[in-house]
């Protein structure tokens, strides 16, 4: 049984995420992924203009004037998302947990894709796939998606990239879009089965994280325990050393894991807990059309 909580955030988001899809990403999303090609449609006469190599012979034969195939363009595709819910997104120092946000954002992109008339499909990991539920059109499916989201509870507090990674290798055989979205605190980068997925796959990192990862406060001796190992650690916060040898350190960890999707030709988005999203997204839709030159 879901808890009403639950089925109450699902409202939240549900209304929210279609407002922003249907006002702000409907066109961008469908203008930076394009489907798999171009299919066949139908043939019809041939018109003076016509490219001479869309003739089909076999209907012109048959028919005694020439024919033409007409194609059009193949736009379902498959968006998979792949949302960590390790421990370490139980934490929020603003009005959201990381999880929540990861559900916000996990609503906004599987309803930009359902309205398109794409099939999404979610894998929820630790250090391990947890859950796994196969991609499907329609709005039933995208709420499905958001209560999973939040309702799930998982096995396993760690988190590791690399089985969620060659789970998408499996399960995925065509290629498809697939959304990582996690805080990508990792015991260990997994860079070379990130570079192949995303030669297989068009991958897109949605790192979520708390500005309060970034900057301490002054609060003097604090015990802070570390959610997925179990490790603790005392740190005085009151040493203004201390708290900016953290923010520096919080900064190293960004620009070296920026770095490292640059190099695996994985895009970024990037979003922080009780901060608007609206924007990271549009620029990263504005981004990949001027890249795309559209």
């Amino acid at each position: 049984m879901i808890p009403v909580e639950v089925f109450r955030k699902v409202r939240r988001i549900e209304i929210r995420s279609r407002r922003l899809v249907n006002d702000v990403f409907a066109g961008s999303y469908h203008s930076v992924f394009k489907g798999r090609g171009m299919e066949f449609d139908e043939v019809r006469d041939y018109q003076p203009g016509d490219d001479v190599r869309s003739i089909d012979w076999n209907v012109t034969a048959r028919m005694g004037h020439p024919y033409v195939k007409k194609f059009v363009e193949e736009r379902e595709l498959t968006v998979l998302l792949l949302a960590d819910v390790s421990a370490s997104h139980r934490f929020g120092s603003r009005s959201q947990l990381k999880k929540d946000l990861v559900a916000e954002l996990s609503a906004v992109l599987a309803f930009s894709a359902i309205r398109n008339g794409d099939r999404v499909g979610l894998g929820l990991f630790t250090d391990r796939i947890e859950r796994f539920v196969p991609p499907r059109k329609g709005l039933g499916h995208g709420l499905r998606v958001i209560r999973e989201v939040l309702a799930f509870e998982p096995a396993r507090p760690g988190t590791d990239l690399a089985p969620a990674l060659e789970f998408l290798q499996h399960a995925i055989r065509r290629r498809a879009v697939c959304f990582l979205l996690s805080d990508f605190f990792l015991p260990e980068f997994p860079a070379r089965r990130l570079a192949t997925a995303a030669r297989h796959h068009d991958l897109i990192a949605v790192v979520v994280g708390d500005r309060r990862e970034e900057a301490w406060p002054p609060a003097g001796l604090v015990e802070w325990e570390d959610a997925e190992t179990g490790r603790r650690q005392v740190l005085d916060t009151s040493h203004p050393a201390t708290r900016r040898r953290l923010a520096e350190l919080a900064l190293e960890r960004r620009r070296d894991l920026l770095d490292r999707f640059r190099r695996a030709g994985v895009d970024v988005i990037e979003a922080s807990t009780g901060e608007p999203y609206d924007r990271a997204l549009l620029r990263f839709f504005r981004e990949r059309e001027r890249r795309i030159g559209i």
